[in-house]
């Protein structure tokens, strides 16, 4: 009898699930208008300060995490390598230089700084100025050895090889191994300036003005393509911009490593006053080489904010091959396997997991709600949750955030990481409520519909936004 009516109970219970879907009524609601069904969804609240979660629903269910797996990534490095840890950039030489020539080559050394930017390769080559050089005879030698990643494919993931972020890990990343492009308009004929120098390199100008929107999509509207020539390259700038587009900034990442770093290097050492007689290659520091010049980066900490605020895969890529220089040179697979054992260490035992590269921008890598929410919830309790959390987007403040949810209950109220790729949009982080309670928080979506879903994103940071301690929550979907 007694069995019986547990039964009943468990029946009712389910029941009850099913009908409330362990999610507020305008979640729902926006899921519907979305064309959503909430069997693609997952999602959980949970207050930092207790045992039990508000909201459940598909907790456990493996799914595509897109940019939101750069919290696991950033969480493991802030807590493996502490927030300080740097990079360095060094510059080597075999001989010394003798009225301002350097008879041997300069071999500049990697070691994976996520965001050596052009003003920081400047400053490094002027060291070499300061010192002595104003000639060099032989080579300019780039030492990517840090890592040991193969070769990729810019185009592979989306077919769109010139985005920069499809850019892969690079041991001597340079600049993001980016050029800045500034278009504008200029009585009907569009203009291109290249912004970061690169000799060798010659832009063809076919622009025409478009008289339309500018939309979000006014890349769409550029083709770009890259032209070999006896002398360097041309890159060839076709299609239409808008006049109603102003100026612009476009990134573009056309050129092979090599080829990009020859031509940034041999610019700036001109601008500086500097002559190169050889070539910009390939290679390693030899043994027996003397230390010349070298730039710290800033710390981990920045890198972190970087990469979370803007959702920059090159750097998540970055500090994910950092985690495996433990004992160099790096790769993927000693990265996958230093944040696996740190997951055990920390009693996170995540069996759905799949990571591919950190960053997200993968078709391979998995993880599910209820083990983001864990990974947040011990977050809470580090050392290392102050830089953590600010490396977040504020709501309708800044990052990826900042257009979103403006001038709601939910603004300024919660620190969320967004992730977004074709069929796939998630959000995770942390939110306050009405009275200052603070929640973890997960919402993925894998579904074809998925661009669509951002409402019910945002109708849940509203509704934990509005929320009291105390009132009702939802039903609990049963796993």
């Amino acid at each position: 009898m007694f069995a019986k009516i547990l039964a009943t109970l468990a029946l009712a219970g389910l029941s009850l699930t099913a009908q409330a879907d362990g999610l507020p009524p305008n979640v729902l609601k926006a899921l519907k208008a979305a064309q959503i069904p909430a069997a693609n969804v997952a999602v959980v609240v949970h207050p930092v300060d207790a045992t039990a979660p508000l909201v459940a629903h598909n907790a456990r269910q493996s799914m595509n995490p897109a940019s939101v797996m750069k919290l696991l990534t950033t969480y493991a490095a802030l807590d493996l390598l502490g927030p300080a840890y740097t990079w360095k950039t060094t510059a080597w030489t075999e001989t010394a230089p003798v009225d301002g020539l350097l008879s041997g080559n300069v071999y500049l050394r990697g070691s994976g700084d996520p965001r050596f930017a052009i003003e920081h390769l400047w400053g490094l080559l002027r060291q070499l100025r300061v010192r002595g050089i104003q000639q060099i005879a032989g080579d300019v030698v780039l030492d990517r050895t840090a890592f040991n990643v193969p070769s990729l494919d810019p185009g592979a993931f989306d077919d769109k090889p010139m985005r920069p972020y499809n850019v892969g890990p690079d041991g001597l990343l340079l600049n993001f191994r980016a050029l800045r492009f500034t278009l504008l308009p200029d009585n009907g004929k569009p203009r291109v300036l290249m912004e970061t120098p690169s000799e060798g390199l010659r832009v063809d100008n076919l622009l025409r003005a478009g008289n339309g929107d500018c939309g979000s999509n006014w890349k769409d509207f550029i083709n770009v393509r890259l032209i070999p020539e006896n002398t360097g390259n041309r890159l060839e700038f076709s299609g239409t911009y808008s006049v109603l587009c102003g100026e612009k900034a476009l990134n573009l990442s056309p050129l092979p490593a090599d080829a990009q770093a020859s031509g940034l290097i041999r610019a700036l050492w001109q601008e500086l006053g500097g002559k190169l007689s050889g070539q910009v290659r390939a290679g390693s520091v030899p043994i027996g080489a003397k230390l010349l010049a070298q730039h710290e980066s800033a710390p981990l900490a920045d890198a972190v904010r970087d990469i979370n605020k803007f959702s920059n895969n090159v750097m998540a890529r970055q500090v994910f091959l950092t985690l495996g220089n433990d004992a160099a040179p790096a790769t993927a697979e000693r990265s996958k396997q230093r944040i696996a054992d740190w997951l055990v260490a920390r009693n996170l035992r995540f069996d759905e997991l799949v990571l591919d590269n950190g960053s997200g921008l993968s078709r391979l890598e998995r993880i599910s709600a209820d083990s983001l929410n864990r990974l947040l919830l011990d977050a809470w309790k580090n050392p290392v949750m102050p830089e953590f959390v600010s490396s977040m987007p504020i709501v309708g403040i800044d990052g990826t955030m900042k257009k979103r949810l403006n001038a709601s209950d939910a603004t300024g109220r919660a620190h969320i990481k967004t992730g977004t790729l074709d069929g796939v949009k998630t959000a995770s982080g942390y939110a306050l409520d009405a009275l200052g309670r603070r929640y973890a928080f997960t919402f993925l979506i894998n579904h074809p519909r998925a661009q669509a879903g951002s409402a019910a994103i945002d109708a849940l940071l509203v509704w934990v936004a509005q929320r009291r301690v105390g009132e009702k929550a939802p039903v609990l979907e049963n796993e």
